[in-house]
């Protein structure tokens, strides 16, 4: 069982596509595209705020 967080819609479907993801190597494949995509995203918004206040 798994549980997500009220409002946690994005978590949800995240967790419902790593479970399809499984069994479907195309869906495993644009899923880890995405997490790439928005771990740089995270990065790169962090960078920002490092700059803003550290500098």
């Amino acid at each position: 069982m798994a549980t997500v967080a009220v409002n946690g819609a994005a978590n949800a479907a995240l967790l419902c596509v790593e479970m399809l993801a499984i069994c479907d190597e195309a869906l495993a494949e644009k899923l880890e595209a995405y997490r790439k995509a928005d771990t740089q995203k995270t990065l790169d918004k962090n960078s920002a705020v490092e700059e803003k206040y550290n500098h």
